[in-house]
């Protein structure tokens, strides 16, 4: 089994092509060997999750991605985008902001979004640890989470519904996608054909971290 997160799609292509043994690959659709992978579709994830707080009324809200060399990074933004247009909000790009997965980053992403004048309800963090810096950032600069700004993160790591406010975050369900490659890695072992790919998706776990605004 392959955690491929330092693995362009292409080099992973070539590992499962130079070896005979079965070769299972872990939240990467591939392109070559779609069968040998299990992955979450992090574009439609945070679709739904952009969406949700649509619902809940925001127009305005904000982006912190992930290091942009990340195929995750680049879904989660590219859903974030397609949400939006689906829902006839314009994009406006003075509501993106670059992290590194971070807390600093999260941090150091408000202040940019603070500096350029930008104004959101909402901010949308590629990962906890950015959101819990972000959280950090607008609570020293007076900003009320969720009252003035709801946040949410992805990952629903386990310290997620223990700060205060608790954050809301898109759960992936990791243990179920290691389950599936484990049980298909059996399978194949003891002579079964490749299965075709399957795919996962998350699910946004609301806490104190987001409200819906008065319409």
């Amino acid at each position: 089994m392959i955690y491929p997160r330092f693995l362009s799609v292409d080099e992973i292509d070539d590992i499962i092509d130079a070896h005979s043994q079965p070769i299972m690959v872990l939240n990467r659709r591939l392109r070559k060997n779609s069968s040998h992978s299990v992955w979450c579709d992090h574009k439609q994830t945070s679709f739904n999750a952009v969406a949700e707080l649509i619902n809940a009324g925001h127009q305005e809200i904000a982006f912190l991605t992930g290091s942009m060399d990340s195929p995750t990074s680049i879904e989660r933004l590219a859903g974030y985008k397609d949400a939006l247009a689906q829902h006839g909000i314009a994009l406006n790009e003075k509501l993106i902001a670059n992290g590194k997965w971070t807390p600093a980053s999260g941090a150091e992403g408000v202040e940019t979004l603070l500096e350029r004048g930008a104004k959101f309800s909402a901010l949308v963090a590629s990962n906890d640890d950015m959101a819990i810096g972000a959280m950090k950032a607008l609570y020293e600069r007076g900003v009320a989470v969720p009252e003035q700004v709801s946040v949410i993160g992805f990952d629903d790591i386990a310290i997620a519904p223990y700060i205060v406010p608790a954050l809301s975050s898109v759960k992936i369900p990791v243990t179920e996608m290691i389950q599936e490659i484990i049980g298909r890695l059996i399978f194949m072992l003891d002579g079964g054909d490749f299965s075709p790919p399957k795919t996962f998706s998350g699910k946004l776990i609301r806490r104190d971290s987001l409200i819906a605004l008065s319409r």
